[in-house]
């Protein structure tokens, strides 16, 4: 189903003038291709429906009209939906009906009178409503948002009819008390799927009930259904993991972790039970090891049988694993501060103990132009020189301002990362997956927007953190461009790759925020490869202890950052996960959330992160 190639500019209003003309002059295709497009921008407007039912009458029926093939535009699904209903055909106009909701469930397509009658319900067999409910809930998430819920109402009228129509159909109740739980009708729900399971017991009868139960708070009702649907269909793995899932929530965890290992003892390969089990191992001892395990199984079983969150859910907000950390020291705290007052630091000033970090300082400059930056220590060892002697320098340094010393990207690279950059991401795999659009751009490009990173796009994202903190999307733009050099020259091989020793070469150069992005850019390629793993770990242990041996002497603002970035770093030994853990002042080398002062802006932003493709 296809969005169209008509101008996107016409509204509704005038693609029905457009089609009453073009059926005016008896060019029928020329009307029924603007009748689609007025249907997709305003599928309820009774001036459109006339219109065609002038064209069916034209045309005897009109069907011909509107073909079905593989790309088809949504408004002509829905158009030949209609004359379908007209022609006493309603199944299967309400088929088409669905299809468009799946394809774009926040367009009221059902909201129309042959739909809504009771007529409709009479009219067709009870389970083929109930293929057609389901095949919408399978869109929907559950619950649906209340913004999103008026335009799937219309279902749940015909749900209401067909449940009055057929009181004792077992399959229709269970689809309609689906429909219903989504919309937030749960009361309705747990009647309708009680009356299901009381007319025809069956196992989906009482996952149907589990699941109005636990919507509804009556969490050991549910549990009580779904046990019932495993004694009628013991093979059922799903619901194992469902009722290990429920059990988890409640505070259960011993229990639920006996259904995970039921359920892998008769499937070990299972898709369902593996998530579960691997989120709720490691929601019981917050070892990353579960979560590279799961990150594994993902990787090497693409054909699941549905999408899972459990990955996504638990690197959700942590340091590195679903965002990068906020930049720390008292400059960018002086930046930030100058951006709440709106006035760019004018009359402000900012005293350190050792240079800042060269992406801070220009950040600084950029945002905050009046703010006076003072440097009043030269302690050793000098953050301005590169930890170890490397190829490549991002720096020069003229009387302690640093300048970048590589070329500016293409205009290409600056449009390719701002379509992709972002503070946060589903789970390190994701990012890499999502970093793939930057697999064309060339070394210089991406070294270019590491120290010439672009404005922040003026969109939601760009302006959000335009208000509260515009480092955050200088440490973005980095971060994405170190995982764009992940996909630079994949068929070298590992230990002699560019990509490898380019990165080695950033992560050991002047202390920088640039040092943390290569930094994560390893760590991924340990995510999503094996085999690298052993390096990976080394690299974040060495960079981890030299940090923490140079705060001992002088600030380090980025070493927190390196230490949440060790704990996200797969196979890390013991020694190294201590020391990190003592940076960050914890007491266990469980994966601690950030101390962060932005934490609404993360909310925000976390929801609009990109995710696996």
């Amino acid at each position: 189903m296809s969005e169209g190639t008509d101008d996107p500019a016409l509204s509704a209003t005038e693609e029905l003038a457009l089609a009453r003309l073009a059926l005016d002059e008896g060019d029928l295709h020329h009307a029924a291709g603007h009748l689609a497009g007025a249907l997709a921008r305003a599928p309820t407007l009774p001036e459109v429906h006339e219109t065609l039912a002038r064209l069916a009458a034209t045309s005897g029926g009109g069907l011909d009209l509107f073909p079905i093939n593989h790309h088809t535009f949504v408004g002509a699904v829905v158009a030949r939906a209609h004359l379908l209903a007209t022609a006493g055909r309603p199944a299967e106009g309400l088929e088409l009906l669905a299809a468009a909701t799946s394809y774009a469930p926040g367009t009221e397509w059902a909201g129309v009178p042959w739909v809504t009658a009771p007529e409709l319900a009479e009219r067709l067999d009870p389970a083929h409503i109930a293929r057609v409910l389901m095949q919408v809930c399978a869109a929907l998430p559950d619950p649906v948002p209340r913004i999103g819920r008026a335009p799937l109402t219309p279902y749940l009228t015909l749900a209401r009819n067909a449940a009055t129509v057929h009181p004792d159909h077992g399959l229709l109740l269970g689809a309609a008390s689906a429909l219903a739980r989504r919309l937030g009708e749960v009361e309705l729900a747990v009647r309708w799927a009680t009356r299901g399971v009381r007319a025809q017991p069956s196992k989906m009868g009482e996952v149907w009930l589990g699941y109005a139960y636990r919507s509804s708070g009556r969490t050991r009702d549910g549990l009580a259904a779904l046990g019932r649907a495993v004694e009628l269909d013991p093979d059922d793995l799903a619901i194992y993991a469902d009722i290990a899932g429920t059990l988890a929530e409640i505070g259960r965890l011993d229990e639920a972790l006996e259904w995970t290992e039921r359920a892998l003892a008769r499937d070990p390969s299972f898709d369902c039970a593996v998530h579960t089990a691997h989120r709720l191992r490691h929601l019981r001892d917050g070892d990353l090891a579960h979560l590279v395990a799961l990150a594994d199984f993902v990787r090497d079983h693409p054909d699941d049988s549905h999408e899972h969150g459990d990955l996504a859910q638990c690197c959700r907000g942590r340091p590195w694993l679903g965002q990068l950390t906020p930049a720390g020291g008292p400059l960018v705290d002086a930046m930030r501060q100058a951006v709440a007052d709106d006035d760019n630091g004018l009359g402000g000033a900012v005293r350190l103990p050792a240079a800042a970090p060269p992406s801070a300082v220009g950040t600084a400059i950029s945002t905050a132009p009046g703010l006076r930056i003072e440097v009043v220590g030269t302690p050793e060892p000098d953050p301005r020189e590169p930890r170890r002697a490397s190829a490549q320098r991002l720096w020069h340094y003229a009387d302690a301002v640093p300048t970048p010393a590589v070329a500016a990207p293409s205009a290409t690279a600056v449009e390719r990362i701002g379509q992709i950059a972002h503070p946060a991401w589903a789970h390190p795999p994701a990012a890499y997956d999502a970093a793939v659009g930057l697999a064309g751009l060339d070394l210089a490009d991406l070294l270019g927007l590491l120290v010439h990173p672009p404005a922040a796009p003026a969109n939601a994202v760009g302006r959000l953190l335009a208000a509260h903190d515009p480092s955050v999307w200088v440490r973005g733009v980095q971060v994405w461009a170190c995982l764009g050099l992940l996909h630079h020259r994949t068929d070298e091989p590992w230990e002699s790759s560019t990509r490898r020793r380019v990165l080695l070469d950033l992560i050991w150069g002047v202390e920088d925020w640039v040092t943390e992005a290569a930094l994560f850019a390893l760590v991924t390629a340990a995510w999503v490869d094996p085999s690298v793993r052993p390096d990976v770990a080394r690299v974040v242990a060495e960079r981890l202890a030299d940090a923490a041996a140079v705060a001992r002497s002088r600030p380090v603002p980025i070493v927190a950052s390196l230490a949440h970035l060790a704990l996200a770093a797969p196979q890390l030994d013991p020694e190294t996960a201590a020391l990190a853990t003592d940076l960050l002042g914890a007491h266990s080398p469980r994966l601690p959330r950030p101390r962060n002062p932005l934490r609404r802006l993360w909310q925000r932003l976390s929801r609009g992160a990109p995710r696996r493709p």
